[in-house]
């Protein structure tokens, strides 16, 4: 699924660690920001998602604000109702990349994660699957 190479950033003179840090220190500024800033309260200053704006359909990413602010605040029975797929699916398998993806860079190594055709198919499977179901389903 993947592969670490000691290539890249380190010959460009940025140490392999710096994206990683610098991805998880802007997830923890926005983490604060959402943690003060209520979605389900309308006016809120947060992005609309362009593809319910564009097209009046909810993506698979829909409700991704307002799981990521409940889970925030602790409220796992909430997240789950804002979106379940992007809960139980989307959020393992964000953390075990980025968690790959930061253990390589603190060993002085790039890490570039590598998915199968398979693997591609499936992600994108279950995304188109989930985006179907719950605009067919409410």
């Amino acid at each position: 699924m993947d592969r670490v190479r000691r290539t890249g950033a380190v010959a460009r003179g940025i140490p392999p660690a710096a994206p990683p840090l610098v991805a998880l220190g802007a997830g923890l500024a926005g983490a604060v920001y959402l943690w003060h800033t209520d979605p389900y309260q309308g006016g809120q200053p947060l992005p609309r998602c362009p593809v319910h704006w564009a097209t009046g359909l909810l993506c698979p990413a829909c409700g991704g604000t307002r799981m990521s602010y409940d889970l925030l605040h602790l409220d796992l029975p909430g997240a789950f109702v804002a979106n379940p797929v992007l809960l139980t699916l989307g959020v393992p398998l964000g953390l075990y990349l980025s968690g790959r993806w930061l253990a390589a860079g603190l060993r002085g190594e790039r890490y570039r994660p590598r998915f199968s055709t398979a693997g591609s198919a499936a992600v994108l499977a279950v995304a188109g699957l989930w985006m179907v179901a719950r605009n067919l389903l409410g």
